[in-house]
C-alpha cells in the first residue's frame, strides 16, 4: 500500500509566516478580494504590440459565432471553403451551413462509438480503452480529418439551405440526452454480443432512433436545394436542384484529401519529428480516413504557414486557447500578462512538459488570415479569424504574439504543394499508433 507523507504543524507554522512577512502578499490579497486574476495580472504595456496591422493580411469574409456549441473546428473549416465559393460568385457576405456539417458529424460519431463498443466488447467495463470510449461519448469537437471525411461523404451547402436551431447553437442538453442514449445503447450491444446475437442488426434499429433524435433537434438535412444570391454588383442568381455534393464539386472544388496535410507540432520525447500518427478509436465516419498527423518542429511548420498565407489562402489551425487570452479585447499575448509579478513565483514550463503533464492541449480551432513579419522576414504577430461572433476583438478578428503562437499552438493544415520531396515520403509513411487518450487526440470546440 501507498505510504504518503503527512504535512506537519511545524511545516504550516513555516508557511504561515512566510505569507504574513511578506508585502507582496499582503497587497495582493487586498487586490485580489475584488479583481480577478487575470485583470491583476494583465500589462498594458502589452497593448503597444497588439496593434491590428499585418504585412500580410488577408481580406477575408465578415466573423461568424459558433455561440453555446463546440462546434469550432467545423467553423473554421468552412470558414476557408467559403472564401472560395465567394470569390467563385462575387460575394461580400457568406456561410455554408455548419448545422447541416454538424448533424451528420453527430450522426456519424453515434455509428462510431456504438461499433468502438461492439468492437470491445469482450473487454470488461473497467477497461481503460472502453472507459475511454463510453465517458467520451459524442461530442461537438473534433479534427481536421474528421471534417474531410464528413465533406467526401456528404457534401456542403449554404446556410440558407440549412439554418441554425437552438439546439445545433445550443448544444449542452442534447448532447447530454443524445449519450445517455447511446450509452443505454451501448449497455445492450454489449450484453447482446456476449449472447451471441446479431449485434449490427439491432445497431442498426438503434440508429434510427439516433436519426430521428438529430431530425428534431437540427431539423432533416436536405438532399437538394435552390442556390439563391445577389452578388457584390447587385445581381440576382438563382441555381436549382443541387445536391449537396454537386453544390461543393461546383462552388468549391477544392481536394482536401489528395492536396492537404495536417502538421503537429508535439515536442514530446515519445514522437520524434518527422514520423506520422494517427489515434486509436478517435473518428466519426466509419469507412472514412483515420486522424492522421505529421510531427514537425515549430519552425518549420511557421515557415510553412506563412509560406501558405504568402500565396493568399488562409490557413486552419489548432490552438490552445486557455492560457493567455483576453477574450474582449481578442488577444492572446505572453506580453500582456505577468503572473510571476503578481505573485512573486513564475508559472513557467516547456511547450513539452505542458503536453507530457496535462498542462495544455489542442482545444480551438480557427483560421490564420495574416502575419506581421519583422525586418529579419520573422512572424511577430498573427491576424486569426475566430468563431466567436463579431462583438470581440476587431469586429471578430483576433491577434496572437509570436511567442504565444510557438508555445500554444499545435496544429494547422497545409498545402501539400509547400512540402519538400523528403517531407511528403515522411508524411505519408504508415503511420504510429496513439493511445485514445494521448494529448494529441483531443479534439478542438
Amino acid at each position: 500500500m501507498q505510504t504518503f507523507q503527512r504535512v506537519t504543524p511545524e511545516q504550516l507554522d513555516d508557511y504561515e509566516k512566510s505569507y504574513a512577512s511578506s508585502p507582496l502578499c499582503r497587497a495582493m490579497t487586498n487586490a485580489l478580494y475584488n479583481t480577478s486574476v487575470k485583470d491583476a495580472a494583465f500589462c498594458h504595456a502589452g497593448l503597444s504590440q497588439a496593434q491590428h496591422a499585418f504585412s500580410i493580411d488577408l481580406q477575408t469574409l465578415p466573423a461568424t459565432n459558433q455561440k453555446a456549441s463546440g462546434r469550432c473546428w467545423i467553423f473554421s473549416a468552412l470558414n476557408v471553403l467559403r472564401e472560395v465559393t465567394a470569390k467563385k460568385c462575387n460575394l461580400d457576405a457568406f456561410e455554408l451551413s455548419q448545422n447541416y456539417v454538424a448533424f451528420w458529424d453527430k450522426f456519424e460519431k453515434a455509428n462510431y462509438m456504438l461499433e468502438s463498443v461492439i468492437s470491445l466488447a469482450d473487454r470488461p467495463t473497467d477497461d481503460r480503452v472502453l472507459c475511454q470510449v463510453l465517458s467520451t461519448g459524442v461530442q461537438d469537437g473534433g479534427q481536421w480529418d474528421m471534417f474531410v471525411n464528413l465533406v467526401e461523404k456528404y457534401g456542403v451547402i449554404p446556410k440558407s439551405a440549412m439554418e441554425e436551431t437552438f439546439q445545433s447553437s445550443n448544444t449542452r442538453a442534447m448532447n447530454q440526452l443524445l449519450n445517455t442514449k447511446l450509452r443505454q445503447c451501448a449497455a445492450v450491444l454489449k450484453k447482446a454480443a456476449a449472447e451471441g446475437k446479431n449485434v449490427q442488426a439491432m445497431k442498426s434499429e438503434m440508429l434510427k432512433d439516433i436519426y430521428k433524435f438529430l431530425c428534431m433537434c437540427f431539423g432533416c438535412p436536405p438532399k437538394t436545394f435552390d442556390f439563391e444570391y445577389v452578388d457584390k454588383d447587385k445581381q440576382y442568381h438563382i441555381v436549382h436542384n443541387l445536391t449537396p455534393q454537386t453544390f461543393y464539386q461546383e462552388y468549391v472544388g477544392l481536394n482536401l484529401r489528395e492536396d492537404y496535410v495536417s502538421i503537429i507540432n508535439s515536442p514530446t520525447a515519445d514522437k520524434p519529428f518527422g514520423k506520422t500518427y494517427t489515434v486509436d478509436y478517435i473518428g466519426n465516419v466509419a469507412e472514412g480516413s483515420p486522424i492522421r498527423y505529421y510531427n514537425l518542429p515549430m519552425d518549420t511548420l511557421r515557415s510553412l504557414i506563412v509560406r501558405q498565407l504568402s500565396d493568399g489562402e488562409p490557413v486552419w489551425f489548432g490552438s490552445d486557447v486557455g492560457h493567455m487570452g483576453d477574450r474582449e479585447k481578442g488577444i492572446w499575448s505572453t506580453e500582456c500578462y505577468d503572473y510571476a509579478g503578481t505573485f512573486g513565483f513564475d508559472f513557467e514550463m516547456t511547450k513539452e512538459d505542458r503536453l507530457d503533464y496535462r498542462e495544455s492541449a489542442m482545444n480551438h480551432a480557427m483560421v490564420i488570415t495574416g502575419v506581421n513579419l519583422d525586418e529579419n522576414g520573422q512572424p511577430d504577430k498573427w491576424k486569426i479569424e475566430n468563431s466567436w461572433s463579431d462583438e470581440h476583438g476587431n469586429k471578430g478578428y483576433y491577434l496572437m504574439n509570436a511567442e504565444w503562437f510557438d508555445q500554444f499552438v499545435y496544429q494547422a493544415v497545409i498545402n501539400k504543394k509547400y512540402l519538400t520531396e523528403e517531407q511528403l515520403k515522411e508524411a505519408s509513411s504508415e503511420p504510429l499508433h496513439l493511445n485514445p487518450w494521448d494529448p494529441m487526440g483531443t479534439l478542438a470546440d
